[in-house]
């Protein structure tokens, strides 16, 4: 398959090798609003065209498209793909209202098109390491999960310039940019939580630079702590009542240990897995546009759709609006 990229980012520069790595997909064109970026980017990347018209790029033949772009575009830029009859591999958040989850995901149905959402964390080994023995440690009775990396554009931000990671305008924040990992993973492993609360630091602009995320459940509750404002170094942990297990990270997890009642050692269950984890995302939304698996759509987007969901009630509890919402 060819696909061709919407943004010149580092993030895009990952998705390429992971593609070269791969080596059923091929790079073919790449687009950027400025001239000079997008030659700049197709010379680097070995792209065959380069483009600083959307409209033009869709014309090229190819299979699918991987969005990039600050995510205040990703829908936008998404269902202009769809609309065009591409496959679309967007960063997360895929939008950041669950009204515009809703119409990618009709649009997509509608023009026999997938959208694929990229959690690259959710479709790791040790992910699923991590779901295999979720059931060692008894019924749930809290979890910890956190996502704490200051910001190598916070220093620009402090110094008086708003970086996208930073903007409303962009939808930025830490939420968005960082939250909506841990909150992907709660949601994929216990299902959407009865009520939802965030609590930001919100910087000059209104932004949040950090904040916690507090999701309530029937039995339990989760905590989320998420920042671009400071460093973390706690490991994530889910606690039942047999047992403990633990992650060194979210995105991506290299160790996970468990810990039972009955025995204080801790139990390494992690396994070794590509540096490039973006490798493990691909390859799953490759093999289901290659299988024309419906099934796995429909269970990807309805994820997608509750963090989209959770992650909107959130933010307009506590005051956080983006671009048309603020009328």
């Amino acid at each position: 398959m060819k696909f061709s990229t919407i943004g010149t980012s580092w993030i895009t520069e990952m998705f390429i090798e992971a593609a070269h790595q791969i080596g059923k997909v091929k790079l073919y064109s790449v687009y950027s609003r400025k001239q000079e970026a997008a030659a700049r980017f197709a010379e680097k990347t070995g792209a065959e065209k380069w483009h600083t018209d959307l409209e033009e790029l869709l014309k090229d033949s190819i299979d699918f498209v991987y969005v990039a772009s600050p995510n205040i575009l990703h829908y936008e830029h998404a269902l202009a793909c769809i609309r065009q009859g591409k496959h679309v591999f967007c960063e997360k958040p895929l939008a950041y209202t669950r009204k515009q989850v809703a119409i990618l995901m009709d649009e997509a149905v509608k023009n026999n098109v997938f959208i694929f959402e990229g959690y690259r964390h959710l479709y790791s080994p040790n992910y699923e390491i991590l779901k295999r023995n979720l059931n060692q440690v008894g019924e749930i009775r809290s979890v910890l999960l956190q996502y704490i990396q200051y910001s190598s554009r916070y220093d620009a931000f402090k110094a008086g310039d708003e970086p996208n990671v930073f903007s409303k305008a962009f939808a930025g924040g830490a939420l968005m940019d960082l939250g909506v990992y841990p909150l992907s993973m709660a949601i994929d492993l216990f299902g959407s939580p009865a009520d939802i609360d965030y609590f930001p630091v919100k910087l000059r602009n209104g932004i949040d630079g950090s904040g916690t995320l507090v999701l309530s459940y029937t039995d339990f509750h989760i905590t989320i702590m998420c920042s671009k404002i400071a460093q973390g170094t706690i490991p994530s942990e889910i606690h039942g009542e047999e047992g403990t297990l633990t992650m060194d990270h979210i995105a991506p997890i290299k160790q996970i240990g468990l810990t039972t009642r009955s025995s204080q050692e801790i139990e390494q269950l992690a396994g070794s897995q590509l540096d490039l984890d973006m490798v493990y995302e691909l390859t799953a939304f490759i093999n289901m546009v290659e299988t024309n698996d419906t099934e796995q759509f429909i269970q990807m987007m309805e994820r997608s759709n509750k963090v989209a969901k959770w992650s909107e009630i959130a933010r307009k509890k506590s005051g956080i609006l983006f671009p048309s919402e603020e009328n």
